[in-house]
């Protein structure tokens, strides 16, 4: 089974899930599935079938994430030293040389991605244009819209 890359903190997020799923949200689908069983005939019974529907959502959850934390390769960027290269885990602060915009993003894992907290996945085009690169360079991203050329301001390991 290959490793799958994460940060530290999606790590610890994932963890923090799994802890919540077993601990709160399974012991309470299990008092919903009593409490609908009580009722009587379960055949025609919405509460039964939604706590059975959401019982099987969350062990495939958990068995998902205890998947994904055994397969786990767990870095922290802080403990990174790649020379000022862009690699897993480091923080880029870029210029879209179109707009004169800047953007900061953090490469991480596929399940760790959310553009709106400026993390993009290593799979992601902008971040496979970025490893390797390091401040001072102009990489040039083909997006769906077109090529847009990015300026690498800053690499950071944090």
């Amino acid at each position: 089974m290959s490793t799958i890359p994460i940060t530290k903190n999606g790590a610890e997020k994932l963890k923090e899930e799994l802890h919540r799923l077993k601990h709160v949200e399974r012991p309470a689908v299990v008092v919903a599935i009593a409490e609908a069983r009580a009722q009587g005939d379960l055949s025609e019974n919405a509460e039964y079938d939604a706590a059975k529907d959401k019982q099987g959502f969350i062990e495939g959850r958990i068995q998902e994430i205890e998947g994904k934390l055994s397969a786990a390769q767990i870095i922290d960027p802080s403990s990174l030293d790649a020379g000022g290269r862009v690699v897993f885990g480091a923080t880029v602060e870029m210029e879209i040389e179109a707009t004169g915009d800047v953007v900061t993003y953090q490469i991480v894992g596929d399940d760790e991605a959310d553009l709106k907290d400026g993390k993009i996945s290593i799979g992601s085009p902008i971040s496979r244009a970025l490893i390797g690169k390091e401040a001072g360079d102009v990489v040039t991203v083909q997006a769906p819209g077109g090529a847009r050329n990015y300026e690498i301001i800053e690499v950071r390991y944090i």
